[in-house]
């Protein structure tokens, strides 16, 4: 089972919980599982066909899935994901 870190942005859909443990054998597993457990989240994480939404950043164990195998990265049991949404200001 792997722990998602969920940014204070989406706890609302997680019942304020900063971390939700997900089984899942890839990072697309993962995140539609989390999406199970929190319906709504993965609208926020994921756009329409099923990627990552471009202001979404999301890291396996400190690593960027962009430069892994990006959503059919594997996830093994104890692995952390963490969701870091963009932060746009000026």
């Amino acid at each position: 089972m792997a722990t998602v870190r969920i940014p204070t942005s989406l706890r609302g859909f997680t019942k304020n919980k900063e971390e939700v443990r997900v089984e899942g054998a890839t990072v697309a597993e993962v995140l539609r599982n989390l999406d199970k457990a929190c319906p709504g989240i993965g609208a926020r994480v994921l756009d329409e066909k099923g990627a990552v939404r471009r202001y979404v950043n999301v890291f396996l164990n400190d690593e960027d899935i962009r430069f892994l195998q990006e959503l059919t990265t594997p996830v093994a049991d104890g692995d952390r994901l963490t969701l870091i949404p963009a932060i746009a200001g000026g």
